[in-house]
């Protein structure tokens, strides 16, 4: 029963929640009301699987809203010069994979720590999406094709939800169903001994970075196409919430390890919390209070888990 718990109370606890919002909040389940939360899940979501993968790799991305932001401005700005919106998508795509690729080599090769390597190509992305826009957001002027990409709908399903959920089951395939995906784990979970196997860890670990920026990427993209806008700040808040939502996730599922599903239903449960907390009236700056919390619950809780469990094997 402990180990049941230790899975699953996350779980338990989100559906309590949802269930409490339900009763006391205004229109919580009312049907727009939902498809607004997964609408925003998916955004965020996006970003956090991205994050997830760089951290089952063993590193850490905190340049992943910088570089939305620097996604979501690149195409904006190619689209008011006039240039083909997929064609503008895409170079917003590459300036992703760029800053990836740059997060990759100042860790595989420079051996620049990811928390500084990360911290560092996030300046340099906000610093260029600046740059871009002069500080002035890109308003209205996108060709309704783009647009349909954030806003239209597959029968009832939104397209964000439908882009999070292909993403969902690549991801899941790639980390379950394939060598590479394993040999993500391992270098990730124990270095040294996949690098005594004959894991290329460099790589692996490169690879986690540059799918983690091209995330970050994709979401700037669909953020843009459903605001029908983009700003040097539009991703900006993304970061801190990703953190959490991968946070919480360790908490489920596989406690104390960053995984999909975990990260999906932090996603959901901070999504879920903050629109339910608008719906009763609560000042924004709850909001924040509240993701703190759940961070330092969060990190408390998988930390324990893993002394738990180091202590169980080692007296076994």
């Amino acid at each position: 029963m402990r180990a049941w718990l230790s899975r699953f109370a996350t779980v338990i606890a989100a559906v309590v929640l949802f269930l409490a919002l339900a009763v006391t909040a205004p229109n919580f389940t009312a049907a727009m009301n939902l498809l607004n939360i997964a609408k925003q899940a998916s955004y965020l979501a996006i970003v956090a699987i991205g994050f997830t993968l760089a951290l089952i790799a063993g590193e850490l991305d905190l340049s992943v809203g910088q570089t939305a932001t620097l996604a979501s401005v690149i195409c904006a700005a190619l689209i008011f010069a006039e240039q083909p919106w997929p064609l503008a998508a895409l170079c917003g795509l590459l300036a992703a994979l760029a800053c990836g690729a740059l997060n990759a080599s100042a860790v595989t090769l420079f051996k620049i720590p990811s928390l500084v390597a990360t911290l560092a190509t996030g300046a340099i992305a906000t610093g260029f999406a600046f740059l871009i826009t002069g500080g002035v957001a890109y308003v209205g002027r996108f060709p309704q094709a783009f647009v349909a990409l954030g806003r239209a709908s597959l029968g009832p399903l939104p397209l964000p939800v439908l882009w999070l959920l292909l993403l969902f089951a690549a991801s899941w395939f790639l980390i379950k169903r394939t060598r590479t995906g394993s040999a993500l784990t391992a270098s990730g979970e124990a270095p040294e001994a996949a690098r005594l196997a004959g894991i290329a860890v460099s790589r692996m670990k490169a690879l986690g970075l540059i799918l983690s920026s091209a995330c970050a990427g994709l979401c700037g993209l669909v953020l843009t196409a459903a605001l029908a806008s983009s700003s040097p700040t539009i991703a900006s808040e993304f970061l801190m919430r990703a953190i959490a939502a991968v946070l919480l996730g360790m908490t489920t599922i596989e406690p104390g390890r960053p995984n999909l599903f975990g990260t999906l239903l932090g996603t959901l449960v901070i999504v879920g919390l903050a629109n339910g907390l608008t719906l009763l009236g609560f000042p924004y700056y709850v909001q924040d209070i509240a993701l703190g919390l759940i961070m330092l619950a969060s990190v408390g809780f998988a930390a324990r888990f893993l002394e738990d469990a180091a202590f169980g094997g080692a007296r076994a």
